[in-house]
């Protein structure tokens, strides 16, 4: 067990590394100079000055010294200065990061609050009325894009209804449970938008689980089927959702901009959105691997959480 997890940081570790490497040669081909934009701002800085400017922020440099020196500086936690907000990037993605995950947590645990027995009653009742209702809305969900998810809940609770913000973070609204109050339509867009998948994700892995061996032997044991489903069945099934989970999580992390862009909820989707258009390669260079390192985290835990399902595929790793 401690072996398997060690060498799957190992990896996690390796991935995270290449892929600093990859989009910060990837940030650096966003058209638009940094210097250029410098000098643009500044009518008083002249040739001279930007290759002063260059020679400062290393950018006469090869690609690989730039990293280099770029990548130890990360390792000590400095990442730079955003040039938008005129601060250390840290400073700029703390507040970003604790948004995105209050939105995309509480967005993951309604969807699966929904999913699980919503996937449990469709595969209980496969081929009835329930689960071809339980498929067809779920199907509806899986197609429909969340900006327009977005903009119809926009149009009922906020323009209609008005019981509801359309926007923002509520920072500054004063009233009791503003910042609760602004979460609701951003949290129930990113469940809408995932819910029919796990939907069906947990409906097949539960039929599958009804049909196997063990559950054969549960009800040969005369176990009723509330006992096989929850006590059984629900645990296989839950193997191959477990992954999907894991690494939906840390693609919610980025995964949000559309979300956050509708309901200008200032998350890291937002952050990512306004660096990459504001030329900001600090900020979009660190908010994209901050990103990635989400990504590989969700899989680890995904891994972790699988090996307390089924010790065996610890096992059956470890030999491979």
């Amino acid at each position: 067990m401690t072996g398997f997890l060690a060498r799957r940081l190992g990896q996690a570790l390796a991935v995270l590394a290449v892929m600093s490497f990859v989009v910060y040669g990837l940030i650096g081909l966003m058209p638009g100079d940094p210097i250029d934009l410098m000098i643009s701002s500044d009518p008083r800085l002249g040739a001279e000055d930007a290759l002063r400017l260059k020679q400062i922020y290393g950018l006469d440099r090869p690609l690989i010294e730039r990293y280099a020196a770029w990548a130890q500086a990360a390792l000590t936690g400095d990442l730079g200065y955003s040039r938008l907000q005129a601060r250390p990037v840290a400073e700029v993605l703390r507040p970003a990061l604790e948004a995105t995950a209050r939105l995309a947590g509480l967005a993951l645990v309604l969807s699966l609050s929904l999913a699980l027995p919503l996937g449990l009653l469709a595969a209980t009742r496969r081929e009835r009325w329930i689960d071809r209702l339980i498929s067809l809305v779920s199907f509806a969900g899986i197609s429909t894009p969340p900006f327009w998810t977005a903009l119809v809940l926009i149009i009922v609770f906020a323009v209609l209804l008005g019981i509801l913000p359309a926007g923002g973070s509520g920072a500054g609204d004063g009233r009791p449970f503003a910042g609760a109050r602004h979460l609701v339509l951003p949290v129930l867009c990113l469940a809408l938008a995932s819910v029919g998948g796990y939907v069906r994700y947990v409906r097949a892995a539960t039929i599958d689980a009804l049909g196997s061996d063990w559950i054969r032997t549960a009800r040969a044991k005369g176990l009723s089927d509330r006992q096989v489903v929850l006590g059984h069945a629900l645990r296989i099934a839950l193997v191959p959702v477990v992954t999907v989970l894991g690494i939906d999580f840390g693609a919610l992390v980025s995964g949000a901009l559309v979300t956050e862009t509708v309901f200008a909820y200032p998350g890291m989707g937002r952050l990512i959105y306004d660096a990459i258009l504001g030329n900001d390669y600090n900020l979009a260079l660190a908010a994209l691997l901050l990103a990635t390192a989400f990504t590989l985290a969700g899989s680890l835990l995904a891994d972790l959480a699988l090996v307390l399902l089924d010790p065996r595929i610890a096992l059956d790793r470890a030999d491979r």
